[in-house]
């Protein structure tokens, strides 16, 4: 029998099950998935919008990995030091994959970045999306303009949810106390700004859209600043994804051209009461302050240069802000035990095997962002993971142990260890469907570590 731990319940995790689980290879696969949190799934629950039910939906892909007989869900260990170090793991398991993520957000490096009203984009999802390890602290207060910085998905995501009305995110199982606060948002203006141009915007076209059908929201674009972009008058050379954003970003433009920068309205007076700002060629170069807050973001207009990137024009605009979110990428952290290279934000490895100066550490994998960096979609997690799994299994006859040990679990136990198991997870969504019934609402997030882990241990999971 071979016996697997996988450090993460995240979509890199619960692929890396499933390669193992489909497998036929080795006769006998046992599986323990070990997260942080009492709750799996990873950024599928605390990373995707609450009013992208379609995404979310793939929960239950994910949830019928977890339930298999031969995979036992272990939530709420942290895993890096005493019973849970690595080198411990390795010796309860016969391999160990980590699908870690990349846990925290690309800086900026610019003045004023510390400034009171100054977040990652990060901490806003995590804050609605009721992540345990995040609580409400002011982050509109007192705002009525924001700017996020940023043009992938996640920065549209972060508009988009600051120019919904409460009253349109009541159906999502976003917690009360956000829902709460977002009813008495003042913000009516959110800048989108990248500082390349519309041809190069990361976020996907199905994003973008959804932030021309907000019921309450405009959208303002600049024709001007579009056509600074080479590619805006003859799109036909861009790959599909590209070319169908300028679409619907020329759809959006005002027929009047202006100066890049000048005074802008609405492209399209409606009487909504949110506009959101999407701007492009501009580079933040200082979060500018008063009394220790927020009250602008400083940016260099920039242009196309030969090479596909920009140059600084050394023409300045400021925009007003009360609230900035940095959307600019995210980050691996280092791991306690595991080699890491702080330049990529990754493990070094060779085809999912981890490497421990340049050679292969035996029964030590890595898949996912950890691995690969920040970068793809949730279904890039498979050929990812299919990668690892593969390499795990030509390592195997030489991982499998003769003597097979006590139970993982019960060593865990032993050394006053307490995991969530899947019931414990299965107490919990119970706990979030009553919550959610008594506001008169579907099933609502329970947003903080008490109240998870009070639900989860209701029930008792030892034999």
């Amino acid at each position: 029998m071979l016996q697997v731990a996988i450090v993460g319940s995240g979509p890199s995790g619960v692929y890396t099950a499933q390669s193992l689980l489909q497998q036929d290879r080795v006769p006998e696969v046992r599986i323990d998935v070990l997260d942080r949190l009492p709750c799996p799934y990873g950024l599928v629950r605390y990373g995707v919008a609450p009013d992208h039910e379609k995404i979310k939906s793939l929960q239950n892909n994910l949830r019928t990995v977890l339930a298999d007989d031969r995979v036992r869900f272990l939530g709420g260990l942290d895993v890096g030091s005493g019973p849970l170090a690595t080198e411990r793991l390795r010796e309860l398991y016969d391999a160990v994959v980590y699908c870690v993520g990349a846990a925290t957000d690309r800086r900026l490096g610019i003045p004023g970045e510390e400034l009171a009203g100054s977040y990652s984009a990060t901490e806003f999802v995590s804050w609605y999306s009721a992540h345990p390890d995040t609580s409400e602290n002011g982050f509109l207060s007192g705002a009525r303009s924001a700017v996020v910085i940023g043009v992938g998905n996640v920065a549209v995501d972060v508009a988009r949810i600051l120019a919904r009305g409460a009253d349109e995110l009541r159906v999502t199982d976003m917690p009360q106390s956000a829902l709460d606060v977002l009813a008495r948002s003042q913000v009516r203006d959110i800048h989108m700004v990248g500082r390349r141009g519309p041809s190069q915007a990361k976020f996907s076209t199905k994003e973008l859209r959804e932030l021309g059908s907000l019921p309450d929201a405009e959208v303002v674009v600049d024709l001007a600043e579009l056509a600074l972009d080479p590619a805006w008058a003859d799109p036909a050379s861009l790959p599909g994804a590209n070319r169908r954003n300028l679409e619907v970003l020329r759809g959006w433009a005002d027929p009047a051209p202006q100066e890049p920068g000048a005074a802008r309205g609405p492209t399209r007076r409606t009487g909504r009461t949110r506009r959101i700002h999407l701007r492009f060629f501009l580079r933040p170069v200082e979060i500018v302050g008063a009394a220790g807050r927020v009250t602008a973001v400083r940016f260099e207009r920039t242009a196309p240069d030969d090479q596909g990137q920009v140059r600084g024009t050394g023409q300045y605009e400021d925009l007003d802000a009360q609230l900035v979110l940095r959307s600019v990428g995210y980050r691996g952290l280092p791991l306690e035990g595991l080699p890491f290279d702080a330049a990529r934000g990754t493990v070094p490895h060779q085809a999912g095997r981890v490497l421990r100066d340049g050679v292969v550490s035996p029964g030590e994998y890595v898949a996912g962002w950890i691995k690969r960096g920040p970068t793809g979609v949730i279904g890039t997690n498979r050929p990812c993971a299919k990668e690892t799994v593969n390499s795990l299994l030509e390592d195997a006859p030489g991982l499998v142990r003769q003597e097979r040990g006590e139970d993982p679990l019960r060593v865990l136990r032993a050394a006053g260890l307490r995991p969530v198991e899947w019931s414990g997870w299965q107490a919990i969504e119970r706990a979030e469907a009553e919550l959610g019934a008594g506001q008169g609402r579907g099933s609502v997030k329970i947003p903080d570590w008490d109240g998870l882990l009070q639900a989860a241990r209701g029930t008792d999971d030892r034999p």
